[in-house]
């Protein structure tokens, strides 16, 4: 499946960059920076389309400063052309994606995925981020504050460009995505929402699908977890998502480097931009060491509903708990948690 269209008019190939005086406000478009009427021009984080189908207008996040809000009200500011050109073509390939099953979003195309979920993570993000100016609660670890998370960020949006500009990838994805199924017989919750603003982390769950991402690692997790992913392709209980996920989670915290991305030089007649990316620090290692300590925190996390401890999670230090596989290295066959 292809991805969704551009504009047929003359592509602008001129990039936006919001950390030039930090425009995240209602103020300026999220996309392009243009003035705009505050509280007016906004699309919604959650398409409509989402809300709908898994009925969320109501439903209620909690934010990291304890403030409690409704789905239907997390917006971000938007101009009406790139609402029009942009940001709803994309809702529309992936609302056809989506009907079709995990099947229909894993043969969408890559860039589209990504776009789709980088411009959910950005509206929860930057509502995070304004939030700090006027907390509720002050965050116990603001976000404002984290130098490596706005490095993450600010490279982020680099490539997030491409919603809105022609931009091609030379040999790289910017993110990691992965697609998973639950077996529908064992889980009944159609729609979960998790995140680590910090690690630019976060999975969102619709219907028997459960997509989980890293937005700014240029697939080095997917390929570091290429053979886990490959093993759980096929209908997982939802004991092993969560182990699944943990272990994504896990990996962007280790995760090292912040990749740097370059527009190659514009030439008359260019209807496109090409991107390089390039890891600065090539002398040090990709990702910290694992400790099986700190990975036990992330499954405990990940583990809440089934309300595992810590010491059954950890009963032999050197190889935690696990649903995916067996003592001997085996992929798993969960059928019912906890067994009867």
């Amino acid at each position: 499946m292809s991805g969704f269209p551009f504009s047929s008019a003359l592509p602008d190939l001129t990039l936006y960059d919001p950390f030039g005086g930090m425009r995240f406000g209602p103020q300026h478009c999220f996309l392009c920076g243009t003035s705009i009427t505050p509280g007016t021009d906004v699309v919604p984080v959650f398409a409509e389309w989402l809300m709908t189908r898994y009925q969320l207008h109501e439903r209620q996040i909690k934010l990291l400063d304890m403030r409690i809000v409704a789905y239907q009200d997390l917006h971000i500011a938007c101009c009406s052309r790139c609402r029009t050109q942009h940001v709803e073509p994309l809702e529309a390939a992936v609302e056809a994606a989506a009907s079709q099953g995990p099947e229909g979003l894993r043969v969408l195309d890559e860039k589209t995925l990504f776009l789709w979920l980088g411009k959910m993570f950005y509206g929860v993000l930057v509502t995070e981020l304004l939030n700090e100016l006027e907390p509720l609660a002050r965050p116990q670890y603001p976000l404002a504050e984290n130098a490596q998370m706005l490095r993450r960020f600010q490279a982020f949006f680099q490539t997030f460009q491409a919603l809105r500009v022609p931009i091609e990838f030379d040999d790289f994805m910017p993110a990691s995505v992965f697609i998973l199924e639950t077996d529908p017989a064992q889980d009944a919750i159609s729609f979960e929402y998790d995140d680590d603003l910090t690690t630019l982390v976060f999975s969102i769950k619709l219907g028997a699908m459960v997509l989980t991402t890293c937005l700014v690692d240029n697939g080095i997790i997917r390929q570091a977890m290429r053979r886990v992913y490959e093993d759980a392709r096929r209908p997982l209980h939802p004991i092993q998502v969560a182990e699944f996920k943990a272990r994504v989670y896990y990996a962007a915290y280790l995760l090292n480097v912040v990749p740097d991305y370059y527009a190659r030089p514009v030439h008359p007649g260019d209807d496109h931009l090409v991107y390089d990316s390039v890891i600065d620090d090539v002398t040090g290692d990709i990702f910290n060491p694992w400790e099986n300590s700190a990975y036990g925190q992330s499954l405990l996390e990940m583990w809440k509903r089934w309300q595992i401890p810590t010491e059954e999670i950890m009963r032999d230090p050197q190889q935690p708990l696990s649903f995916l596989y067996d003592e001997h290295g085996q992929p798993r066959e969960v059928a019912r948690y906890p067994p009867e």
